[in-house]
């Protein structure tokens, strides 16, 4: 008997290496990137939240945010159009009345400008992580707020750091974006820009993934040389990033993530930035792990805008 438990228990061994070895024997040389280099990474994040009171242009106007509501009527549950409640449904919603997808720090497809341009759904799973060029023009449009980047910034960069890399994302840094919550100021001329000439040396020469900015036009010029020219040629771009100044001007990624309405000519982005682990600002994943998430200090309810926030009684 002993001899054949021996043999069982040998036999079983036997099968689960057999069974575990081809999982355990997996390449994951890229959790060893996570581990060695991802995780003691600094995240800075490039994206504006959006809201009903954000800038915008005129022509669209504003989203409205309001609670949910019930679309149809669960017997001994909820009747239609009864907005749904943490205390009777054990949860809240919210229904959001979006009058643009060119709303908030966005990803401009070609379908925004041209006929036959690809849509947000069309953009391939490899829009997700790239190298981030900064270039820096904030002096520049410190004097005139309607500088636009040139050819000469570029070559500058590229001075000091070398050759932009192929597939990068070229950000451009105004700090225009310290006027955000300026709304009227912000989204009207004289703000800052990239001129068509440097937009055809970063994507037809240095082959670029896309390029992004702070305001929320790539131009200023009458007829939007620079964006038409662009969108036309079948090329995307960034609109209405933040904390560019947050982030060093060569060796950092980019992660880049944008909502996937099918057909859109517009998406709704987050874009966060990678940088090295002594980087000044940001926070790393052992800093802020993300789960579980803080609680809020005050119960969450909905401003005048619908908006909701942690909202201290009697407010």
């Amino acid at each position: 008997m002993k001899k054949w438990i021996v043999f069982v228990a040998a036999f079983a061994i036997v099968q689960l290496t057999i069974t575990i070895t081809p999982a355990m024997s997996a390449d994951t040389k890229l959790w060893d990137v996570y581990n060695k280099v991802l995780k003691k990474a600094k995240y800075v994040d490039l994206t504006h939240a959006f809201n009903p009171n954000i800038p915008v242009w005129p022509g669209f106007g504003s989203a409205k945010f309001k609670p949910g509501v019930a679309g149809q009527e669960i017997k001994d549950y909820c009747t239609i159009g009864e907005a749904f409640q943490y205390k009777k449904h054990g949860f809240i919603c919210t229904a959001y009345e979006l009058v643009t997808d060119q709303y908030g720090t966005q990803l401009d497809p070609p379908a925004h400008f041209y006929e036959y341009g690809a849509t947000i759904s069309d953009l391939p799973a490899t829009y997700s992580v790239r190298p981030l060029v900064i270039i820096d023009i904030h002096e520049k449009a410190k004097k005139d707020p309607g500088y636009h980047a040139t050819v000469g910034d570029i070559k500058a960069w590229e001075a000091k750091y070398g050759k932009i890399p192929e597939g990068s994302v070229v950000a451009v840094r105004s700090d225009w974006y310290k006027k955000w919550n300026d709304t009227k100021r912000f989204a009207n001329a004289p703000f800052p820009g990239i001129k068509l000439d440097a937009l055809k040396l970063l994507h037809l020469e240095r082959k670029i993934l896309f390029h992004g900015h702070e305001p929320l036009d790539t131009d200023t010029t009458s007829d939007m040389i620079g964006e038409t020219w662009l969108l036309t040629h079948n090329f995307c771009q960034a609109e209405g990033m933040k904390n560019l100044d947050k982030v060093p001007e060569a060796g950092a990624l980019i992660l880049i993530g944008f909502a996937k309405p099918e057909g859109g000519t517009g998406g709704y982005a987050r874009y966060i930035a990678v940088c090295p682990p002594g980087w000044k600002y940001g926070k790393s994943i052992a800093e802020l792990p993300g789960a579980p998430l803080p609680k809020q200090p005050y119960p969450n309810k909905r401003d005048k805008n619908g908006v909701l926030r942690p909202t201290p009684p009697g407010k």
